[in-house]
């Protein structure tokens, strides 16, 4: 395992009834970096994060994190260690009003002074929480919910914020402002790993990417060499790198290929 690894898993099997969805998974997120996990669909992307956060239990392998092991832990106890988790699916309250989804974030927190002075501080991070302080959560966009349940997330001042999809049914203009929201939660000293449909986008903002394939790491290396890697495009057209790699011909200088 890397020195600077943050979170390590180590020969991790998972999946449902009975099935592995992740067969002795192997990888690393840098401590203080954003890590996206890439992948065709049902490569094990969303399994993974979710057996992070303590929703799957794995069947074998270990997930160090802090220098303990999750595997086993139940998702208010892996919540307490300061791992966060921002779901797929839209998950406010709709009924509640934005400052009070945001202060459910800390309900683990029971000092008040403290929940208010991370109140504040959110409000400053995100101007959406004291713009629409009274309004239901219901009545704001798609991209204004994910804003707040970033901001809910931080509640907690997790160490590390697992964000599965953030971007699913978002405008372009939106798409761009939860961006730059990740960054500014990372630049703020969260580690960040990231499962993302904008595969692209996300890997150029990334300090390491790593690959799945039917549930194993094909590919693992820093967002760049993830995102330049001659065979990634193979993951996104279906099939698998052997395959492709077979029925094509090598390049001369596959280093200076882009996927672009």
């Amino acid at each position: 395992m890397a020195e600077d690894a943050f979170v390590s898993f180590r020969g991790v099997f998972a999946g449902y009834g009975g099935a592995d969805v992740l067969k002795d998974v192997n990888c690393e997120v840098e401590r203080g970096g954003v890590t996206t996990i890439v992948g065709p669909n049902g490569s094990g992307k969303s399994t993974l994060l979710k057996t992070v956060s303590g929703l799957l239990k794995p069947r074998e392998g270990e997930i160090i994190f802090k220098g303990q092991n999750l595997v086993g832990k139940t998702p208010k106890e892996i919540l307490k260690l300061g791992v966060v988790q921002v779901p797929q699916n839209h998950s406010l309250f709709r009924e509640m009003t934005v400052q009070e989804n945001v202060e459910l974030g800390a309900f683990l927190v029971k000092d008040k002074k403290v929940v208010a002075s991370r109140l504040n501080m959110i409000r400053e991070m995100f101007p959406i929480v004291t713009e629409r302080a009274n309004d239901k959560a219901g009545s704001l966009s798609g991209g204004q919910q994910r804003l707040v349940e970033f901001a809910r997330c931080l509640m907690l001042e997790p160490d590390l914020v697992v964000l599965d999809e953030p971007s699913m049914g978002l405008d372009p203009k939106t798409l761009k402002s939860m961006f730059a929201t990740i960054k500014m939660m990372n630049n703020a000293g969260r580690t960040v790993l990231l499962v993302e449909q904008n595969a692209r986008r996300a890997l150029k903002m990334s300090h390491h990417g790593v690959v799945l394939e039917n549930g194993k790491v094909r590919l693992s290396g820093t967002g760049s060499e993830v995102l330049n890697h001659p065979e990634i495009g193979a993951l996104y057209l279906g099939g698998s790198i052997e395959e492709t790699t077979a029925a094509t011909v090598v390049p001369e200088s596959p280093e200076s290929e882009s996927v672009e």
